[in-house]
């Protein structure tokens, strides 16, 4: 399982888990699109800061981050996507990829919007 973080032209995040879609072998190998599994739009919203009480030194922004499922209309799990579609592929954050896994590929609930708060030190939103 190969679970990823897609930024597409279209500007949608989307996580995944992804395989290549390769043509050729060896040298001419290359890489024309990516097979998503269960692909779903993230989606972040109401951004706050928790500050906690003993020091105002340990700010965390937390984000509300929502899971839909993408292309919720194809009877299709596996979508393709072609390269040139892709801007970036990242590893998300380890607790957005627990949330993928757990509500989405654990209980195939991929047809649910799922949601859940995301904590992020201050210090790692870097200008």
């Amino acid at each position: 399982m190969t679970i990823k973080l897609l930024l597409l032209k279209s500007g949608e995040d989307i996580i995944s888990d992804i395989k290549e879609m390769v043509i050729g072998e060896d040298e001419d190998r290359r890489v024309v699109g990516y097979f998503l599994n269960k692909p779903c739009l993230v989606k972040m919203r109401d951004p706050s800061l928790l500050v906690e009480e003993s020091t105002e030194e340990q700010k965390k922004a937390a984000y509300q981050v929502s899971l839909y499922p993408w292309m919720p209309l194809s009877k299709d799990s596996v979508i393709p996507v072609a390269a040139d579609w892709v801007v970036t592929i990242v590893e998300p954050i380890v607790k957005l990829s627990e949330m993928y896994v757990e509500d989405v590929l654990s209980r195939g609930t991929e047809n649910d919007q799922n949601s859940s708060t995301v904590e992020q030190s201050n210090s790692d939103n870097s200008d």
